[in-house]
């Protein structure tokens, strides 16, 4: 069944940004109560601006064709999405994929790179299944097709009321290469046939080879 979109309605300096809240029946996704309080209006602290690896300096553009992170078993194929007539981001069809948003930053090039992927789809596990379970620190490696691997460490794991998106903390231009995974997460209304919350995940690129294993 066709997930439910939701339009954010922010556009950037640069590039028009949009962003999807994906819903479908089926597995409704526990997030770790380990995340920040945002969905119950707690303070959460800015997100860090270093890593425990040395930064990397952004990379060449190249179209990005898989996205991989051992911490949560992630290994997916990335399809280009541009946007619907009502300006929303398309949604990856089924469980099989993630999307990336092809109007915007690459990954692995400067300024905030954008992926999105299913919770679950048809009852089934999506590819961002157990995105919240992440944490600062993991590494998520996304492939590219000119053979070269960006590899981003997390710096950190929100969870936020889609009503109260942070979009500008997400979306806003950054200096250096940076990575937002995004999903559905918190409890699931079967009403209205949509997840409360969005989780994201924040990550930056750096020297995979210097710094923690």
């Amino acid at each position: 069944m066709p997930a439910a979109r939701q339009d954010l309605g922010w556009r950037g300096a640069r590039w028009r940004r949009a962003v999807v809240a994906m819903a479908v029946t089926g597995v409704v996704l526990t997030v770790p109560s380990a995340l920040p309080p945002a969905a119950l209006g707690g303070t959460v602290a800015p997100v860090p601006t270093t890593t425990t690896r040395p930064a990397a300096a952004p990379l060449p553009e190249a179209t990005p064709v898989r996205v991989r992170a051992t911490a949560i078993g992630l290994d997916s194929p990335t399809v280009p999405l541009g946007l619907d007539d009502a300006g929303a981001l398309d949604v990856p069809v089924g469980a099989a994929s993630t999307g990336w948003y092809a109007g915007g930053p690459v990954p692995g090039a400067r300024g905030p790179a954008v992926l999105t992927a299913h919770v679950d789809w048809d009852r089934e596990p999506g590819p961002f299944f157990r995105l919240g379970e992440l944490t600062p620190g993991d590494l998520v490696r996304v492939d590219r097709a000119d053979g070269s691997v960006a590899t981003f460490e997390v710096q950190a794991v929100r969870r936020h009321p889609k009503e109260r998106f942070p979009t500008t903390e997400v979306y806003g231009d950054l200096p250096v290469a940076g990575l937002r995974l995004i999903t559905c997460g918190g409890g699931f209304d079967r009403v209205a046939r949509s997840y409360s919350d969005n989780v994201v995940v924040h990550a930056a690129l750096v020297e995979p080879g210097r710094g923690p294993v």
